[in-house]
């Protein structure tokens, strides 16, 4: 386990200075490709979409987290939708086990395979032998679009009986015994947001940022994200290795292909002089000045700082600027087929 001033920035810092944190928290999202193409996806996650984590990449990372924080690592598989890569999946768990990484703290899914009884008890099972200690389902609205709401119930009826209650989460559950089918409308969309708020990056700054969108630009001009990324519990990892902080999609801090994870975190400078830097110095209001140079247009109003952050990447990747810290193209593409 790593210690608080092994990493650069720490070192400079007096003791009573806020810290840049250890990562405990590493989610693997093994693709891009899903089975649903929800309104508020930080990822841009589609069925047009594709990339599929190597076995040893998985793991690599996985190991790579319990180097930096010990015995609180946690480690979440998901996506994309996972199960629709279900001997993959089973393929990077046995291979943990086998290595003794420890259990795997949860598995995400919205449920859209869980047609049969049969087969969801086979599979649930193999995950609780595999050391899978809990499962969260997606059962919100705008996933109920994509998926029969039923297929979710079956499965956290399920899920509830093989872990346990407890080890069960739902995303969000009262929606399981109010289900709707049918994309939302504008009204709707905003009760959601109102009922649990999200962030606006990804495909959720499309639409649903542009409906509550209320702050002019002007808002954000001392609203850096130094804050956010000293104290994200942790990162998600794409199929091609990139690193996210916390849930900031599309910002590139860094490639486990390139670089382990645990030397990732040695080196950042959040005030380094670097795409990242200048977000935790500025924020995205920092960007502006750069981007209307270049043509970017600005809105009239934005529903927050991850909405002015998402907007004005996407113009920038649309100009081939920033990269590779403004990327992957799945984070920003809207619905064509992509490779990696």
């Amino acid at each position: 386990m790593l210690d608080l001033s092994d990493n650069a920035y720490n070192r400079g810092l007096a003791r009573d200075e806020r810290k840049f944190k250890l990562w405990r928290s590493a989610g693997l999202l093994l693709t891009y490709k899903c089975s649903a193409t929800c309104e508020f996806c930080y990822y841009h996650c589609s069925p047009q979409k594709g990339g599929l984590m190597p076995v040893e990449t998985a793991v690599a990372a996985w190991r790579s987290l319990k180097n930096l924080s010990g015995d609180g690592a946690r480690i979440h598989l998901t996506g994309g939708e996972p199960f629709l890569y279900w001997d993959h999946l089973v393929e990077i768990l046995a291979e943990g086990k086998r290595q003794k990484l420890g259990p795997v703290d949860l598995v995400e899914t919205n449920g859209s395979w869980a047609a049969d009884e049969e087969l969801v008890w086979d599979r649930l099972q193999t995950l609780l032998d595999l050391g899978v200690q809990r499962l969260k389902i997606s059962a919100d609205p705008f996933h109920q679009e994509y998926v029969d709401g039923e297929r979710a119930r079956r499965l956290a009826s399920a899920a509830k009986r093989v872990f346990g209650s407890d080890h069960v989460l739902v995303r969000w559950e009262e929606y399981l015994d109010r289900p709707r089918s049918g994309r939302l409308s504008d009204g709707e969309c905003t009760e959601a947001y109102r009922e649990h708020p999200f962030r606006f990056t990804g495909r959720a700054g499309d639409r649903l940022a542009n409906l509550l969108a209320s702050k002019p630009v002007e808002t954000f001009r001392n609203a850096n994200c130094l804050g956010d990324f000293l104290g994200a519990k942790g990162v998600h990892i794409d199929p091609y290795g990139n690193v996210f902080s916390g849930t900031c999609s599309g910002i590139v801090m860094g490639n486990v292909d390139q670089m382990c994870l645990e030397e990732t975190w040695r080196q950042f400078d959040p005030l380094a002089n670097t795409f990242v830097g200048l977000l935790c110095r500025e924020g995205p209001r920092g960007l502006l000045e750069k981007a209307k140079s270049l043509g970017y247009q600005p809105l009239g109003a934005y529903a927050g700082k991850c909405h002015l952050c998402t907007h004005i990447r996407r113009f920038l990747f649309e100009k081939g600027l920033m990269q590779p810290a403004v990327g992957p193209p799945e984070c920003y593409t809207r619905a064509t087929s992509m490779t990696s």
